[in-house]
């Protein structure tokens, strides 16, 4: 792969916001939340159910180039391959307000489902809408039905089911009518990857590449490193044949997610560009691949989509998708016609092929809404939790200057088996911390807890990605339950370690992710478990320690690791769990000076 970029020097998610302001400066329609990074429809009518998407940047032009009159009405924008955090998806939510709905439309990674859920609940008990659905794209087959325990990732074919529900809001269907819609698009499709190599990720090491002779499939779009390497490289012939056989296959119980068998079926097809393709080789692979679906699987395609709709910064591969049309209708009781016609419907989104723009009234541009997203809670001095300030704010800072300084072996295993993100959110929030405790007040300045804490639930909020998520939920639980507790004793160690222990119980509702499964819990819930029935702070870092250690050699079940073919070297301890590891050892090495 080429590490050469035209911003080598500039932090990956400095990029975001210059690319989100040149698009916006480029189509009246379109606002930017610039602290946020939300760009929204400043034409959307509240009248209409409002159909918000995002995710991690390096997508493009997935989303925000989505985002216009039949289709988005907003996205939130992450890092580069990190979710947006729950508070980018609640201003998306306040810019665009329904009187009748909100549709968060996700691809099914874990950071998304945590920060878009988290947002869906705490919407719905603000009233800031007053329906709220997540809709999960599911359209990925890379991976057998026997090791999937969280659903299908999503990958381009989702963009079918953004383009289809955004023209059915705009044309004032109701909220019920939309989310069957979704559901069912989502439910016709199928996409399988392929990739010649990683991309590259502007500011970060080279730490893997595939070797020239190895094709890989069941690539996604996070820099994994696929869940089949074929070698020696196929020819083209035989690699869409591998691929449309994962996608056509009635036989293949393992990835028969929808049947093709019917000859009569309305069938779209979508080629989409990873990135790194030239024009002409990815209409060469759609003439490979329009061949074999007539001449092996007897699908003839009523309409064809090819270009770049959904990419991997310049992954140097592809994906194909199938929708199957007439299974979509029937499950959504609407005609074949009326589906296809809102597929093909004009859009003002910039980023969708043979769209006209939509007359734009600017009298009607809505400005940028200020809402308030944050809602933390205000703490009466009698109820507040107080310790000395330089006790505080010195363990605060261990436990992040012990994440910071870990940062690069965290990129690098992270680069390993998933996209390379964990140590720079981890870095990022933990910088971010200590500005709070070298502001001007300090976060830690009167000693309390409360304050420190709901300042540092701000920082994570910012931090996205799952491990943003999951700390974001865990600290929520945590001051809900300190601020329950009958003691006020800020130094008793019983006072944090129930708490802990009973938001790591409210943390479970949440994900599915246990101990053994090589994820942040493999710490957390063992580190919990030990300091609350122990009251040693020490030991339970001790604990901490041997579990950080032994995901070297667990075999994941969550997250992207979970899409790396079965012989990939996988010894290497879990990012996250360690950089939890990490951040508690620094606290420890504070409360001992």
């Amino acid at each position: 792969m080429s590490d050469k970029h035209y911003f080598p020097e500039t932090a990956a998610n400095q990029l975001v916001p210059r690319a989100l302001r040149a698009l916006v400066r480029g189509t009246p329609q379109l606002s930017l939340i610039d602290s946020e990074r939300v760009v929204f429809n400043n034409q959307h009518d509240p009248a209409r159910v409002a159909v918000i998407s995002g995710g991690g940047s390096g997508h493009e032009p997935a989303w925000a180039g989505y985002v216009g009159d039949g289709m988005l009405s907003g996205a939130a924008c992450g890092d580069i391959f990190a979710s947006p955090s729950t508070k980018q998806v609640l201003a998306a939510m306040a810019a665009t307000p329904s009187e009748v709905g909100t549709i968060l439309m996700i691809t099914n990674y874990t950071g998304d489902r945590l920060h878009f859920g988290l947002a869906a609940e705490r919407a719905r008990a603000s009233g800031l809408s007053p329906k709220v659905v997540v809709l999960p794209a599911t359209d990925d087959v890379s991976i057998p039905r026997s090791r999937i325990r969280v659903g299908r990732r999503g990958l381009a074919g989702h963009v079918l089911t953004l383009k289809t529900v955004g023209a059915a809001a705009q044309a004032k269907y109701s909220f019920e009518r939309c989310v069957d819609i979704g559901k069912a698009v989502n439910d016709s499709l199928v996409t399988i990857g392929s990739a010649l190599d990683h991309c590259h990720v502007p500011g970060r090491q080279v730490h893997e590449t595939i070797a020239k002779d190895v094709c890989v499939v069941g690539a996604g779009i996070h820099n994994e490193p696929g869940a089949e390497h074929i070698s020696p490289f196929p020819s083209v012939e035989s690699l869409v044949d591998h691929c449309l056989k994962r996608l056509c296959d009635p036989n293949d119980k393992e990835r028969a997610f929808v049947s093709f068998e019917n000859k009569d079926d309305q069938v779209i097809l979508l080629i989409n560009n990873y990135g790194g393709l030239s024009n002409l080789e990815l209409g060469a692979l759609a003439d490979e691949v329009i061949i074999q679906l007539k001449s092996t699987w007897k699908i003839i395609p009523v309409k064809i989509y090819c270009g770049t709709f959904e990419t991997s910064l310049n992954g140097p591969g592809f994906c194909i998708s199938l929708s199957n049309v007439t299974q979509a209708a029937r499950q959504a009781n609407v005609e074949i016609p009326e589906l296809l016609e809102l597929i093909s419907a004009p859009t003002a989104a910039p980023a969708w092929p043979n769209s006209p723009p939509s007359p734009i009234d600017l009298s009607k541009r809505s400005a940028v809404p200020s809402t308030d997203v944050d809602m933390q809670p205000s703490i009466a001095p009698e109820a507040d939790i107080k310790v000395d300030s330089a006790l505080l704010s010195v363990v605060l800072r261990r436990g992040c200057e012990a994440a910071i300084a870990a940062e690069p072996k965290l990129t690098e295993w992270d680069m390993v088996m998933g996209d390379g993100d964990c140590g720079e959110a981890v870095k990022g929030v933990s910088e971010a911390i200590i500005a709070l405790l070298d502001g001007s007040p300090s976060i830690a300045a009167d000693g309390s807890i409360f304050t420190a804490l709901f300042a540092i639930l701000q920082a994570v909020d910012d931090m996205g990605g799952t491990l943003g998520a999951i700390l974001g939920i865990l600290l929520s639980a945590f001051a809900s339950e300190l601020q329950k507790a009958s003691s006020r004793d800020g130094l008793s160690p019983s006072l944090y370690s129930t708490a802990l222990a009973a938001a790591s119980e409210s943390l479970k509702n949440y994900t599915a992710a246990r101990e053994g499964d090589r994820t942040v819990m493999d710490v957390l819930l063992p580190f919990a478990d030990a300091f609350s029935s122990s009251n040693d702070f020490s030991n339970a870092v001790k604990v901490a320690a041997d579990k950080a250690e032994a995901t070297r050699f667990l075999k994941p079940r969550f997250g992207r690791a979970t899409y790396v073919g079965e012989e990939k070297e996988q010894e290497l301890p879990d990012p996250g769990a360690w950089a939890l590891f990490e951040f508690v050892k620094g606290m420890e090495s504070g409360l001992k000076q």
